[in-house]
């Protein structure tokens, strides 16, 4: 092996390796939130974990939009993305009818549910990749970072086909594609590593002391400025100051990420899975009533422990091969060329 291919080799278990370090803080953080308005632990490290978990995982799904941005393939991968929407969709809001009773549910899928927003703004993301690929890089990323900030002052739903979301998080999606392998190259062994590791910690021991004095609503990128209780017109300047933040937060994250080749590296490729099955484990534990009876915050590292193994059991081979047909399903059963329209109505 070359030197090179060793060196893309390394740079591709990073991205597999952060990848599922961000699905194993997505499970924390959502096993976490019925908790933080109880305990001050649960809210320091829910915030922690948003400053930089979101912001890295479209990083990290731009990154590998390269693989296929446009042709036969990008069109095969918006395919999947809509069909796993439109399939998923379906089944939580069948389990909310059956399991959870819930009153008033109606299946719209205008409205992405819960966790599948991710899906609906993939799907954008790469229609605008796509839109802007004879860009050059830089207009690219300022003009989704002027997207971003413009879109909380429209008087819409930010939740509305995941509206807000898609453009507040759209420059962390074009940074990872056009700049995510040259970041990359930055993060080095050594010294500065380690002071970053320290900082991104120190980030955590400030936000719990109160440090972070923010509602949850901007991190989450899900609601206008208007939704957040912000009419000013000067707005914007705060979005532009939680980039800055989750930016630097981000930065100092990767510093824990380990770059060879582990069975955390196997797991990476599989977080799809965890990413869409870990719904129905969270509203499942929600549903049971597990979290009236935590009544001290020394209950948070088994809430924390308990997410981890989701993760890891949901991202096993088994998994796969059980949840394929339905996670990845074979998208030319889906499709018809001409000649076989043509042909059946001959």
């Amino acid at each position: 092996m070359n030197n090179r291919t060793g060196i893309r080799g390394d740079q591709e278990s990073f991205f597999y390796n952060l990848r599922f370090m961000l699905i194993v803080c997505v499970l924390v953080g959502n096993a976490l939130e019925p908790l933080i308005t109880r305990f001050a632990g649960a809210e320091a490290l829910f915030l922690w974990i948003y400053t930089f978990h979101m912001p890295l995982f479209v990083w990290v799904t731009g990154y590998f939009a390269r693989h296929a941005p446009q042709g036969a393939s990008g069109r095969k991968v918006l395919k999947q993305i809509a069909l796993q929407y439109v399939l998923f969709q379906s089944l939580y809001a069948l389990m909310d009818v059956t399991v959870f009773h819930t009153p008033h549910m109606k299946l719209s899928f205008f409205a992405p549910y819960l966790l599948l927003w991710f899906l609906a703004s993939h799907f954008c993301w790469r229609l605008l990749l796509r839109a802007t690929l004879s860009w050059k890089p830089i207009y690219r990323l300022i003009a989704s970072i002027l997207l971003g900030v413009v879109a909380g002052y429209l008087p819409v739903d930010g939740f509305w086909l995941s509206f807000s979301r898609t453009f507040v998080f759209l420059p962390f999606f074009m940074i990872g594609y056009d700049y995510g392998a040259s970041i990359r190259s930055y993060v080095r062994t050594g010294w500065g590593r380690h002071a970053a590791a320290i900082l991104s910690a120190g980030l955590l021991i400030w936000i719990g002391l109160g440090g972070l004095q923010i509602s949850t609503g901007w991190l989450m990128g899900s609601m206008t400025y208007a939704e957040l209780g912000h009419h000013e017109w000067y707005a914007g300047i705060y979005r532009l100051t939680i980039y800055a933040l989750e930016m630097i937060s981000g930065a100092l994250f990767l510093a824990w990420v380990p770059s060879l080749t582990s069975r955390l590296t196997d797991m990476g490729r599989r977080t799809l899975y965890v990413f869409l099955l870990h719904g129905f484990l969270v509203r499942l534990m929600i549903w049971s009533g597990v979290y009236n009876y935590i009544e001290s915050g020394l209950y948070i590292p088994v809430i924390v422990a308990i997410a981890v193994m989701f993760a890891v059991l949901l991202a096993q081979p088994a998994v796969r091969q059980a949840f394929r047909p339905v996670i990845e399903p074979d998208i030319s059963r889906f499709s018809l060329h001409r000649r076989e329209i043509f042909k059946r109505s001959a």
